[in-house]
């Protein structure tokens, strides 16, 4: 910056500050403002020509009235004036005034354009950073349009000094956040990269704030500035504090650089060059060795500067999630910080381990730190980190630590702030569902929910506990004895009368033989809690009684004597006097009297057979009839109670399942099958737990009766699909996204700029269910919004896909989620198409990808002794039985990242089978519904080559090749 001369001191401004700061009232400065602005209107006015400095002094203190936060309506054309100066103080005021004061529209702005040009055409550097810090700073669409193109030609220039690259970097990405379309993708995109080789770290520290904004919209074009981040990255990690002295901040060498590379390469996969990805790695195992280092400063700044690092660090880990070794690092590394003694280090330690709990290779590693999350639970005092730890706990719950987080999750809800009880209330909802290996303990949880949070439980909640007690015969008489001694509370909540007179009023047989429940008690009971409840919940009261008059004739009088009172007959709600006087009339008739049985006659289908048979059909008929050996249908036993299959609660609690009349009568087992609870771990057969999943029905999912409470959880039926020829290709990147979830079921499918689609599915056998989750990633909401599935081809006859509609609006930063039920009818080879279409901003956007879903994920594993195997290897020995390929490898070849690879694949891997230790044998048989494809798998790397060869035989060809195709992609 060039010396102040001597005459810029600007006494005249001095003056005027003091005289500002002195004055005693408001009244007081108003009055001296005016009387200054007098003058400086009388000057600018005046015959009299003001010089340079005259002009700077007067435009500062209109400038400095301004920011005292008064109108300034004069001046601006001196302002502009100033810019023609050629003294560095009268230029950098005139452009400080136009920067704060002068917008878009005035009629100015050519004026300025015109005097900016003229500065960035000077090749004085001083100049023309002045020039380029005034168009960061008004961003107007009008600066980016006269100067989005000359910007990158002066960032790339290679006469540019470092400051004008680094003012021109910031510049033009202030341009592009706020006028994307303005800044044009040119030759200049492939030079840019390279300043991340530059000698001065400011360009560098400037230009990747700019490609990682710029390779969000355009990753292609910027995808080699990956290597080059990584160079640098690796020489600012293995440096000492001493190497960037200039940019070292309390013995950090590079803080913020280091961070914005970390996050730069957050924007791409991991690197597919092997030297490039083993120097990343050391790079990250360098940092987290550092963290263990004994502190070099015990200044606070230090450990800042070292801990932003670190978590960076451990967010691209996350983000990679494909090295165990040091995702399980991150964890220990996490699991320290849970207990320091710095409320933002716990607080970013939690929210990280959300993240990592989620990741195949560090959930055991995580679930290792529960005692000390439960133990921030209870004792933070902070209410964010206690959030942190509670959606901690959420995420690392499984079957094996269910109940304990649970209990502790009711535990904590008693003292929870009221801003998180409804989160955690869904929460352990959710998780007492997914994880129910006993139903009681489930109707314990959801009844102690209502008791500790009543006002926080959704209807959702209590409707699903509704729903699974009515489908599950074994936890009937439970519940209404449960929630018969949960209505004795002196203060029960209103949505424990709910729950209560609906099971009492379906249920309250079973434990009416106790004479402590007997009916009369049981409806006294209830009836002592009518005139404390809503509208709502009287009108289900009088339904209950209704029922009761069926269940237990004695009660038939005492109930018509409360439907005869003037409270209810002459009611003011329309709703409660319409129920209670048609309560009251067929509570009088035979309406609800049993059944009278049907006389004896002839089957009238029986005679309908007769007819069509002749004469002598009916003695034979009557002979088969009267053998007692026949008393099958068509082979098969007559469904008794035992044989009747019970729809199994699956883990939805947030309506993302249709849910079925709770009054319904089980259905049959039969054809059409399709899901129970894909995410229950236990076994299908396990008593009381439920059917397996080949014994549940379509009927499952239809829509309840829109008299049953349960038809508020219904969806309307979806529209139909659109064929493949009514949307368009799949994106390029389509297989590559796919490939990904090849041998893994969870994760993030799509992402750009406006949405983010994320999935997690589960599959049993030849059935699944997929969860598809839509993150709006803007402010502006998504119009018209439109996720759909596509069969191509004739795929529907090999895979069915029953989907779930979802809102049509998305706001924004809000997510909204679909499930997709999948049942595999026949081996197939392409997966079905996602199509994405919504409106935003008043445009459309469409998207099509491949959904994944590939053969594989029907794979069961087949345990088998060797002998075995090479029995049934040498059986699937025709040519058309075996595909193999031999390819080179990927990724770099370690033993334990393949293994996790195959058994993602879906096959048991089988030890001690190869006479090769170092190869992989394995054994799964591909479930569908028309027939079983057994398959057997043996891959034998090459370290030493860096090669890998798989061999697969199965019993159909497609299929072996198939496999195969999509096997070594992987390696």
């Amino acid at each position: 910056m060039p010396a102040v001369s001597k005459g810029d001191g600007m006494r005249g401004l001095a003056v005027f500050i003091s005289d500002i700061r002195n004055c005693k009232s408001k009244e007081a400065e108003i009055k001296r403002i005016n009387k200054e602005l007098a003058n400086i209107r009388s000057k600018f006015k005046g015959d009299k020509a003001l010089d340079g400095y005259s002009k700077k002094k007067y435009v500062c203190k209109l400038l400095f009235i301004f920011l005292l936060g008064h109108d300034i309506d004069f001046g601006h054309m001196e302002a502009v004036n100033l810019l023609s100066s050629n003294k560095y103080t009268e230029k950098q005021i005139g452009y400080l005034f136009i920067s704060v004061l002068v917008n878009s529209n005035s009629e100015l702005i050519r004026l300025i354009n015109n005097a900016i040009k003229n500065d960035l055409a000077s090749r004085n550097p001083t100049f023309m950073c002045l020039a380029l810090h005034c168009i960061a700073n008004v961003g107007s669409r009008e600066m980016g349009e006269a100067f989005a193109a000359d910007i990158p030609r002066i960032l790339v220039a290679g006469d540019s000094m470092d400051s004008v690259k680094q003012s021109a970097a910031l510049c033009l990405l202030r341009l592009y956040k706020a006028s994307p379309d303005l800044v044009p993708m040119g030759e200049w995109t492939a030079r840019v990269v390279h300043l991340l080789n530059d000698q001065h770290m400011g360009v560098v520290t400037a230009a990747v704030s700019l490609i990682t904004c710029l390779c969000k919209k355009n990753p292609d074009d910027f995808k080699t500035c990956v290597s080059l981040a990584v160079s640098r990255l690796s020489r600012i990690v293995s440096s000492a504090s001493t190497d960037l002295q200039d940019y070292t901040y309390y013995f950090v060498p590079a803080p913020w650089l280091s961070v914005k590379l970390l996050r730069l390469l957050q924007c791409y996969p991991p690197p597919e060059d092997a030297a490039v990805k083993g120097r990343l790695v050391e790079c990250l195992e360098t940092v987290l060795n550092k963290a263990q280092e004994p502190p070099k400063s015990k200044k606070v700044q230090h450990s800042n500067a070292k801990n932003a690092i670190l978590f960076e660090t451990i967010s691209l880990i996350i983000h990679y999630d494909s090295e165990p070794n040091l995702l399980v690092r991150a964890c220990n590394q996490l699991g320290q910080f849970l207990q320091h003694r710095e409320t933002n280090l716990r607080y970013l330690a939690l929210e990280s381990m959300c993240t990592l709990a989620s990741s195949e290779f560090s959930h055991e590693a995580v679930k290792t730190h529960i005692d000390t999350v439960i133990n921030a639970l209870k004792t933070e005092r902070d209410v964010s980190v206690r959030q942190r730890a509670a959606d901690l706990l959420y995420a690392m719950c499984d079957r094996s630590n269910a109940k304990q987080i649970v209990s502790e999750m009711l535990r904590y809800l008693e003292t929870a702030d009221y801003a998180i009880r409804e989160e955690i209330v869904l929460k352990v909802a959710i998780l007492a569902e997914k994880y129910a290996v006993d139903y009681s303990w489930y109707v314990d949880t959801i009844l102690n929910l209502i008791r500790i949070a009543g006002d926080y439980v959704s209807e959702e909640v209590w409707y699903r506990v509704l729903q699974i007690v009515t489908n599950r015969d074994d936890v009937q008489g439970y519940a209404a004895k449960t929630v018969f001694e949960a209505l004795q509370a002196p203060a029960c909540h209103e949505n424990m009368v709910k729950v209560g007179g609906y099971i009492l009023g379906e249920f309250g047989n079973l434990i009416a033989g106790d004479p402590r429940s007997s009916p009369p008690v049981q409806f006294s009971l209830l009836h002592s809690k009518f005139h404390l409840c809503s509208v709502a919940t009287r009108a289900l009261l009088l339904s209950t009684y209704i029922k009761f008059i069926n269940l237990f004739p004695e009660t038939k009088a005492t109930i018509q004597g409360v439907l005869r009172a003037g409270s209810q007959l002459r009611n003011a709600d329309v709703e409660l006097q319409q129920r209670a006087v048609e309560y009251l009339t067929l509570s009088s008739a035979t309406v609800l009297e049993e059944m009278p049985p049907f006389p004896e006659r002839e089957s009238s289908i029986l005679a309908k057979l007769k007819r069509k048979k002749g004469p002598g059909a009916g003695s034979a008929l009557d002979d088969s009839r009267r053998d007692p050996s026949s008393h099958d249908i068509n082979g098969g036993v007559e469904p008794t109670p035992s044989t009747v299959s019970t729809p199994s609660p699956s883990a939805d609690l947030l309506g993302l399942r249709a849910a079925p009349p709770p009054a319904a009568p089980p259905a049959p087992s039969g054809a059409g099958n399709l899901l129970v609870d894909v995410f229950s771990d236990s076994p299908a057969t396990q008593p009381g737990l439920g059917p397996s999943p080949e014994e549940a029905f379509l009927s499952e999912l239809e829509p309840p009766a829109p008299e049953s409470p349960m038809a508020l959880l219904a969806d309307p039926a979806p529209a139909a699909d659109p064929g493949p020829e009514d949307i368009g290709p799949p994106i390029p990147e389509a297989d590559e996204l796919l490939n990904k979830f090849v041998c893994r079921n969870n994760g993030v499918l799509f992402e750009n700029q406006l949405l983010q689609i994320g999935v997690k599915s589960e599959f049993r056998q030849n059935l699944g269910r997929m969860y598809l989750f839509y993150g709006n990633k803007t402010s502006v909401q998504f119009q018209n919004f439109s996720p759909t599935v596509v069969h191509p081809g004739d795929l529907q006859t090999h895979l069915a896909v029953q989907t779930k509609r979802v809102a049509s609006q998305v706001d924004g930063g809000a997510q909204v989620q679909q499930v997709l039920n999948i049942e595999c009818l026949r081996d197939f080879l392409t997966p079905p198409l996602l199509s994405v279409r919504f409106r935003y901003g008043g445009a459309p956007q469409s998207l099509t990808l491949k959904l994944p879903v590939t053969i594989n994920k029907f794979f069961q594993p087949t345990e088998m002794a060797a002998q075995d195997f090479f029995q049934r290897w040498k059986q699937l020995s025709l040519p058309q039985q075996e595909a193999q390929k031999i390819f080179k490898a990927n990724h770099p070849m370690d033993a334990e990242v393949t293994k996790a690879k195959l058994l993602g694949f879906g096959s048991a891997l089988l030890d001690n089978v190869d006479p090769n230790p170092e190869n992989f044998v394995g054994a799964g048989i591909i479930q569908t519904k028309a027939l079983q494809v057994g398959c057997l798998l043996r891959l034998e790397p090459n370290a030493q080559a860096q090669m890998y060869r798989l061999t697969l035989r199965t019993s159909k060809e497609p299929v072996s090749r198939h496999l195969c195709e999509l096997l070594a992609q992987q390696f």
